[in-house]
């Protein structure tokens, strides 16, 4: 289950905090459990909703944490008692509008869920209430989503006289198929967490009270698999759903990189604890 999310300050889990800062205090980093790092969004004026702050503190913050520090899950929750209203469109002025309101939406946007899509270990999201818009965006871009059950989660495009992006659709269809995205943009319907799990929008419920718990245990148990396994796999992962049909070159990368692990340390290591029935050691090597 991994340690209690409240972890002191001076606990070893919370050790790195100095070396990565976020530069808002409307995101918050914390490292709640060994090799997991956690932004929770904290905007509760406007009910985490993405403003510039927030979205350029994501896309500069999560680099960084592949560089320096042990981290092999991040964890993206919100303040409660929403995860996200979605993107801050009350931000922009009325006087400028029609000129402004594609690209004051598109670039910040784009660059946090690029960065979220691009950091090489598993993330995950923790949704602890409401998720909208833009807020349920960026929780489909992390690899995995746990719900707490008494939270909502909604496209509301249809009732703001929004066409939305089409990388972010092509997302929702590849998470929970045609079908399920036409009803999630075209009804512009909440969906409480128990549907959303049965299409696949999340992939557990947790009750309300457990869900900080559960998701950094969730987290934890994923940042002690295989560092080389996990790379691996999530850069497979992302290449097929990428690449429909495979060419000759795409093949041979994939093949190199499945055939990498079988000269590794970590997989002699995995197979010997396998066999001696105890936790591995990995190096990541």
């Amino acid at each position: 289950m991994g340690p209690d999310p409240q972890d002191p300050p001076d606990s070893p889990a919370a050790s790195p905090v100095s070396k990565v800062e976020t530069g808002t205090e409307k995101l918050l980093l914390d490292f709640p459990a060994e090799a997991v790092a956690r932004l929770t969004i904290s905007n509760p004026d406007r009910r985490n909703a993405l403003d510039h702050e927030i979205l350029d503190a994501i896309s500069t913050t999560i680099p960084r944490l592949d560089s320096g520090i042990d981290v092999r899950c991040l964890l993206l929750t919100g303040a409660d008692p929403v995860f996200s209203a979605g993107y801050d469109i009350g931000s922009i002025p009325d006087e400028s509008f029609e000129r402004d309101a594609e690209a004051l939406v598109a670039h910040p946007f784009h660059e946090a869920l690029e960065a979220v899509a691009a950091f090489p270990w598993p993330t995950v999201a923790a949704i602890n209430g409401h998720c909208l818009g833009g807020g349920l965006e960026l929780a489909v871009t992390c690899d995995l989503r746990i719900a707490a059950e008494g939270a909502l989660m909604g496209m509301p495009p249809a009732k703001l006289g929004l066409i939305y992006s089409h990388t972010g659709i092509a997302k929702f269809i590849d998470v929970i198929g045609s079908a399920r995205t036409r009803e999630l943009f075209l009804t512009g319907d909440r969906f409480p967490a128990d549907r959303a799990e049965s299409f696949g929008l999340v992939n557990r419920v947790a009750p309300d009270r457990d869900l900080s718990v559960e998701a950094v245990g969730l987290a934890a148990a994923i940042a002690a698999n295989a560092p080389l396994s996990m790379k691996g796999n999530k850069k497979v992962i992302n290449a097929l759903i990428a690449n429909p049909v495979i060419d000759e070159e795409l093949e041979r990368q994939l093949v190199e990189l499945r055939e990498s692990c079988f000269s590794s340390e970590d997989f002699r290591e995995g197979i010997r604890a396998f066999g001696e029935k105890r936790r591995p050691d990995w190096t990541g090597r």
